[in-house]
């Protein structure tokens, strides 16, 4: 019995392990889909903030009379501000000033009224994978009054440093919703599909190791999803899988006990005819006059052992050789009582050029059920004829009265399909066989009152007398 290592994946393998990493990865990603335009959108907070705070510090320039302060109150302004520099302007026209004594050069100028929304998550990861600092000029209507455009001019540095505090406030509570949110979604997942398809796959692998074990089967589900039917369907198909071999260890023992009572009747039936045959040298009229029915019904029960006893056999492994097809033809008309007498003539259309690689005793087999098949059927005159090299095609042909509607149904299906009274219909299902066995076919081609063909592709391997030549 196989060990559970080798039954089942490993830890990192499984379905388990695949579906938790991808949950995961599916979360964490969401969560930077989520963060990108939450970082655009604290940066621009942070700047409208800068602003508010600026028209506050100008409101102090209202309360003197000159619109002046003195430089401790605006520097202290400009620290609350956290800028180098504050304008204010009015539709009027009237600008009110707050500015350092030395302010910085300005490197950008940022105005919030024209930004986009993608414009403003470029700009966010910009500043923060930004390491050198920046003077920059924010502009952009008051919060308290639209129509006042405040402008600050201020370092990048600070805002860099609070956009890295919020992302990684960020990063810790996206790995939080994301390992909770992964949990959850597992175990769900977990209980709803991997367990039931553990016991499936379980199941399965028990069933392969002994279907006759009814523990082995899987307990059908109630569920009305996909599982549910796969389970219900599984414990079906066991069920029905474990009858069919069940019968088919009955029919093996059945025909193994059939070829046992085949091969004692033959030889019983075999010593009858011997019998029989001195029967028909009896001066008694009456002895003479039944002898010809006793032994006909004798050969007629000889030969329905044989063919069963030639069905039943295991064909075993084939023993290929290259020889020439016209040889094998040959030896037919020594194995058909009939063509042997004279009573029926067999004409052989084959180039002694055209060669075959298949086992010639099986191939032998098969050409000599159809010919006798043919015989038997009525036909006076058979012809074995090539119709093509590569592939090799080859037809056999009669004079018969044809196949009957009814058997051609059941033609190559054993004792089942036979054309004469009292036939097996062994011969065309062990030609079958024996061609399927060398990749090749057999079909009726024709039939009706005019006569029968039957078409046997020989396969890829055997090859015409073009080749041959070569």
């Amino acid at each position: 019995m196989a060990s559970p290592k080798s039954r089942f994946p490993l830890l990192a393998r499984s379905l388990s392990a695949r579906l938790l990493v991808l949950t995961l990865f599916f979360v964490m990603l969401a969560e930077i889909f989520i963060f990108a335009p939450s970082i655009a959108r604290f940066r621009l907070t942070w700047f409208q903030e800068r602003i508010a705070a600026a028209h506050l510090a100008t409101l102090s320039l209202k309360a003197t009379p000159r619109g002046l302060v003195s430089k401790a109150l605006e520097r202290e302004l400009l620290r609350h501000v956290q800028g180098y520099g504050v304008i204010l302007q009015k539709p009027d026209s009237k600008v009110l000033m707050l500015s350092s004594d030395m302010p910085p050069n300005i490197d950008a100028t940022i105005d919030l009224s024209k930004s986009s929304f993608f414009g403003l998550i470029g700009d966010a990861f910009a500043t923060l994978f930004r390491t050198e600092n920046r003077v920059l000029r924010v502009m952009g209507p008051s919060p308290q009054e639209k129509n006042v455009i405040i402008e600050v001019v201020l370092d990048e540095a600070p805002l860099r440093e609070v956009m890295f505090a919020y992302g990684r406030r960020i990063m810790a509570l996206s790995v939080a919703i994301s390992t909770f949110t992964a949990v959850l979604v597992y175990l769900s997942l977990y209980f709803l599909m991997v367990v039931p398809m553990g016991r499936i796959t379980s199941s399965m692998v028990a069933f392969r190791e002994d279907p006759n074990d009814p523990r082995a089967a899987i307990a059908p589900s109630a569920r009305g999803d996909e599982i549910g039917t796969a389970q219900r369907e599984l414990a079906t198909m066991q069920s029905r899988l474990r009858a069919a071999l069940r019968q088919r260890q009955h029919l093996a023992a059945l025909g193994e006990a059939v070829a046992k009572v085949n091969h004692d009747l033959r030889n019983m039936l075999a010593t009858a005819s011997l019998i029989s045959e001195r029967l028909a040298a009896s001066d008694d009229p009456e002895v003479k006059k039944a002898s010809p029915t006793l032994i006909s019904a004798l050969d007629r029960a000889v030969t329905l052992c044989t063919e069963t006893l030639n069905y039943v056999q295991e064909p075993g492994d084939l023993h290929p050789t290259r020889f020439a097809l016209s040889a094998v033809l040959a030896e037919v008309p020594a194995a058909v009582p009939q063509i042997a007498d004279g009573a029926v003539r067999l004409a052989i259309d084959v180039p002694d050029t055209a060669r075959v690689t298949a086992d010639r005793d099986q191939l032998f087999r098969v050409f000599a059920n159809l010919v006798r098949n043919s015989a038997e059927a009525g036909a006076q005159v058979i012809t074995i004829a090539q119709v093509a090299a590569d592939p090799m095609v080859i037809e056999i042909r009669d004079d018969g009265s044809g196949v009957p509607q009814r058997a051609q149904e059941r033609l190559f299906t054993p004792f089942a399909g036979s054309v004469r009274a009292g036939g097996t219909g062994l011969g065309l299902a062990i030609a079958r066989e024996v061609l399927e066995a060398h990749g090749g076919t057999i079909e009726l081609a024709a039939t009706g009152p005019e006569g029968t063909v039957f078409r046997l592709s020989l396969g890829d391997s055997a090859q015409g007398p073009q080749e041959a030549a070569r």
